[in-house]
């Protein structure tokens, strides 16, 4: 026998009381197990894609800072064309680097960076 969206909801309802899904993500589910999805990720979405955080990009924000630690982010935003706050990600991400003082500086200082 099987069950209708409305009785899996209700079931569902039973067993997890206020901690139950949706009735509408109920719905969406049953359809698409219906279907015989079998994975629970979501699909893709339309929109923006992620493709700022590239390595090309990475090395670039990281030659920009080394040449230049005065930069702000928003200067470096400009000279390689990626949003402020995927640069401001790169820095603190793959670099360590957080601003101190209008300063691009890394959080722990290398020997040659103490002597300076």
């Amino acid at each position: 026998m099987e069950n209708s969206a409305s009785q899996t909801y209700d079931l569902l309802k039973k067993v997890y009381g206020d901690k139950c899904l949706s009735r509408t993500q109920v719905f969406e589910w049953f359809k698409r197990f219906k279907e015989e999805r079998e994975e629970i990720g979501d699909d893709q979405r339309p929109g923006r894609s992620t493709t700022s955080k590239t390595d090309a990009n990475t090395e670039k924000v990281g030659e920009i800072v080394r040449q230049n630690r005065r930069l702000s982010i928003g200067a470096v935003a400009e000279l390689i064309n990626i949003h402020k706050e995927t640069i401001r990600q790169i820095l603190h991400n793959n670099f360590n680097i957080k601003k101190v003082c209008s300063k691009m500086v890394p959080r722990l200082f290398t020997p040659e960076q103490k002597e300076i």
